[in-house]
């Protein structure tokens, strides 16, 4: 699926309108060659820089996917101020245009992550798709045979589209995997809690949040505990990556 892209940070990020990207998307058909959809933010690309070499296989998972969106507005700024123009679309509303325009009645999804009643959610809100479920156990960044096995429900579904909801970087190494048996088929999407904010499970920020690019403030106000760090601590980093970044490729 070639495409313009545009590098920053050192990662290819594909230069598409939404139209263009949905379209591209609605082209695939159960039983395709398999193919996954990434979607960077500001935490994803700090851990990439810092931890380079020390997850095995992340770098490899990004360079492999065959779509990679922005899903960050900071991320977007950020480009633009070393001149890289980079459409932004975060994953959840990529995940609800999907619902909206492209999935169909009768299409089979694959979904890796979540609980039953995500499941349960999915099933009264579109009874007319098929969802199937995985739900591997916590801790999958010490444990492989548990992505081996999510990568291989993946494969052995046949679904037209898996969403992959377990959280970076386990989301972008199982798709990876996936794409490396050989057997899978379909596109997958790397989305984080998007389906949570579909069922309703979380609240998603408001609109005008958003908009301004404030999202992670909503977050981090309505899970304090689980996310000060990553906001508050590591993400910051994102501005000093950025800054090194500018000044080795100018």
């Amino acid at each position: 699926m070639p495409t313009d892209r545009e590098n920053f940070l050192d990662v290819a990020f594909d230069v598409l309108s939404v139209d263009r990207l949905l379209s591209r998307i609605e082209e695939t058909r159960s039983g395709a060659p398999f193919r996954y959809l990434v979607t960077p933010n500001v935490d994803h690309m700090v851990r990439l820089h810092k931890r380079s070499g020390q997850i095995d296989g992340l770098e490899e998972a990004y360079r492999r996917a065959d779509l990679c969106i922005c899903d960050s507005k900071v991320l977007g700024l950020l480009a633009r101020w070393r001149g890289v123009h980079l459409p932004v679309l975060p994953g959840s509303d990529l995940t609800a245009l999907m619902f909206d325009r492209v999935i169909q009645s009768g299409d089979r999804i694959a979904i890796v992550g979540g609980d039953p009643a995500l499941l349960r959610g999915l099933q009264r809100a579109h009874p007319k798709i098929q969802f199937v479920q995985h739900c591997p156990p916590m801790g999958l960044m010490q444990n492989p045979d548990a992505r081996t096995t999510a990568a291989e429900f993946i494969s052995d579904q046949k679904a037209r589209f898996s969403f992959i909801c377990v959280g970076s970087p386990q989301q972008e190494m199982i798709a990876a995997e996936a794409a490396k048996l050989g057997t899978a088929s379909g596109m997958a999407f790397c989305i984080g809690a998007a389906l949570e904010f579909i069922t309703g499970q979380t609240k998603r920020a408001p609109v005008l949040a958003r908009r301004l690019g404030l999202e992670w403030a909503h977050r981090l106000l309505t899970d304090p505990r689980r996310l000060w760090r990553r906001y508050l601590v590591e993400g910051p980093a994102i501005f000093l990556l950025a800054l090194r970044w500018r000044k080795r490729t100018a």
